[in-house]
């Protein structure tokens, strides 16, 4: 090793740059790239399968928000009573006149036609042997009672969609068959009938025309009801030889399978729309070969490339390497000083060429480093001090959104008995609402002890007492040793405020809040509970978005916001509101605080 590396000491600088160049870059790179090439069969093949798993999951997304058009209509057509009574009348063969004025004054069909270019046409088949068939209402002929997706929706118990591709019962309908929701509604007489939506898949044609590999969509029976090519549209997976589970849940998967002697990659994901017991199968496939043929072609145009580039890099290296190895190793070591921290380095290398110039910026960037730290500094410090100013500015501005509704209904009721009959106890009331007042305006940015909030939010529930009488019942529970802890003013009579609100305010029975503070550890957890009428898991998710969201909006919910933002930024991103729920039943709002602290930024 040692005659190696006095070997190597004698080198010149140039010969060691060539040396290391050949070891350590160009065998390495050589012997690297005949792997790439070995392996670049596999990694094309993998990403064209990604490419088209990315395109069949785009194609899903994109037909189900086609579909949600359709689905959204029948939604509402399962309602439509105008509908219901223009199907189910019986009417007087003899008197067309009654018929065909209950055609012309139903035109929601129509209407839903011209608004949405996502239907072709809406038909409703009903078993009423009195209708004249009109394109929109349809009698239930033996032939389509045998139909199998109209048997299927009736034998059907529920109102699930199903979709598939079927015979159009228009004449001279070009194509005849088109993908339709089919959907089965029953009436509250008793009676059923099938409704059909033809969607208008030319969309969903000319978005798979823009696709790089075959693509199509296929029904629960396996019939192409769009297609990159169009001439395989009313043909079936399996004739295709793409034969899938279609439809299935189990058919989203990316597989090889040979078609005509030749390998294709076949990827499959299966889609079922809101509402629906049946979906529909997007298939994307290529043909191995041709993406391996790209990838061969390309892998011996980058060696040739590589090969080439280290050869002019190789002479490059033996021409400049004795001219720039002197002035670097200098430029270096001015860098190694300002990287130890020497900032009074200045660097005196001559020349007009790109060394030179990087000389003269480093001088430059030298100066503009001890500038810039200076400025950081200053601008930190300015930042810090306009950040703590924003908080305290937006702490007083939520805690003054809370006031002004609550006492507007408070002063109206007590106007409103006041109006109505003369009683005693409207002085206690007006005295309890002198006191909620007063103590709102001397309500600052200091915490307030637990105590002083309860004999505030006990002046509330009396005042609500006083509006719903006995149908509104409360109790505080607060351990002693959480009554001298501080808190935000103005944190817990919104909590109380939203049970009698949204809680008890349209409960016929009576109701009862419930209000209990308990110290465990370090901390004091506080919830409101409430018998009223609760949330659903959807209300209840839709609340506790908009209880974190950033931008205030004008809501039921912006006394929750207020209260979780304020504990938030008082103590931290871990406090702050959490709600739970269950409808019919009632809701408990509860958070925590610390014990122990007054005041935080």
């Amino acid at each position: 090793m040692k005659p190696f590396i006095r070997r190597l000491n004698d080198m010149k600088i140039r010969n060691k740059l060539i040396f290391f160049y050949v070891i350590v870059v160009m065998i390495p790179v050589l012997i690297v790239g005949l792997i790439v090439i070995q392996y670049f069969r596999q990694d094309a093949i993998a990403k064209g399968i990604e490419q088209t798993e990315n395109n069949v999951q785009r194609v899903k997304t994109q037909t189900e928000n086609l579909l949600k058009v359709p689905i959204g209509v029948s939604n509402q057509l399962l309602l439509d009573r105008d509908m219901e009574r223009v199907a189910t009348t019986r009417y007087d063969p003899d008197d067309l006149a009654e018929l065909v004025n209950a055609y012309r004054g139903y035109t929601d069909f129509n209407d839903y036609e011209r608004a949405y270019n996502e239907i072709r046409r809406i038909q409703l088949y009903v078993d009423n042997d009195t209708l004249q068939d009109n394109l929109q209402f349809m009698r239930v002929t033996p032939e389509i009672g045998k139909a199998s997706w109209y048997k299927q929706a009736i034998e059907s118990r529920s109102v699930a969609i199903n979709w598939a591709y079927i015979q159009v019962n228009v004449p001279n309908a070009s194509p005849p068959k088109q993908l339709s929701l089919v959907r089965r509604l029953q009436f509250p007489t008793g009676r059923v009938a099938v409704l059909t939506i033809e969607v208008d898949t030319s969309y969903l044609n000319s978005m798979l025309s823009q696709e790089l590999f075959n693509t199509m969509i296929a029904d629960k029976d396996g019939y192409i009801v769009a297609a990159k090519d169009r001439s395989t549209i009313g043909h079936t997976l399996r004739e295709m030889g793409f034969e899938t589970n279609a439809g299935g849940a189990d058919s989203e998967r990316t597989f090889e399978r040979p078609i005509d002697g030749e390998a294709y990659q076949i990827s499959v994901n299966t889609l079922i729309p809101e509402s629906s017991d049946t979906g529909l199968t997007i298939v994307s496939a290529f043909s191995a070969a041709s993406i391996v043929h790209d990838a061969n072609r390309i892998g011996l145009i980058g060696a040739g490339l590589i090969l080439f580039i280290l050869l002019v890099a190789l002479f490059a290296v033996y021409l400049i390497s004795r001219l720039i190895s002197s002035r670097l190793l200098k430029l270096n070591r001015n860098l190694n000083r300002v990287a130890q921290g020497d900032l009074d380095t200045v660097s005196r290398i001559g020349g007009q060429d790109e060394i030179g110039q990087l000389s003269d910026q480093f001088n430059y960037m030298v100066t503009n480093i001890k500038e810039l730290m200076n400025q950081v500094y200053e601008a930190s410090e300015a930042n810090n001090r306009l950040e703590v100013m924003q908080r305290e500015i937006k702490l007083k501005m939520l805690a003054s959104q809370i006031n002004p509704h609550f006492l507007f209904n408070a002063l109206e009721s007590i106007r409103m008995r006041a109006h109505i009959q003369g009683d005693k106890e409207i002085a206690h009331i007006v005295r309890l609402l002198g006191k909620l007042i007063r103590r709102n305006l001397e309500i600052g940015n200091r915490h307030t002890p637990l105590k002083s909030e309860l004999d505030m939010v006990r002046s509330y529930l009396e005042i609500q007492k006083f509006r719903h009488g006995e149908r509104l019942h409360y109790e505080l529970l607060a351990d002693p040793d959480t009554l001298d802890v501080t808190l935000p003013p103005l944190i817990v009579q919104p909590l109380i405020e939203n049970a009698i609100v949204h809680g008890l305010e349209n409960k016929e029975e009576e109701g009862t809040v419930l209000l209990r503070a308990v110290r465990t550890g370090e901390e004091v957890l506080i919830d409101v509970v409430d018998n009223g009428a609760g949330m659903t898991p959807e209300r209840l998710r839709q609340v506790e978005e908009s209880i974190r969201e950033k931008e205030e909006g004008e809501d039921s919910r912006i006394g929750l916001r207020n209260v979780h933002q304020r504990l938030v930024m008082t103590y931290g991103e871990e406090y702050g509101l959490h709600i739970s729920s269950e409808f019919g039943k009632g809701t408990q709002i509860y958070f925590k605080i610390p014990a122990g602290r007054d005041e935080y930024v």
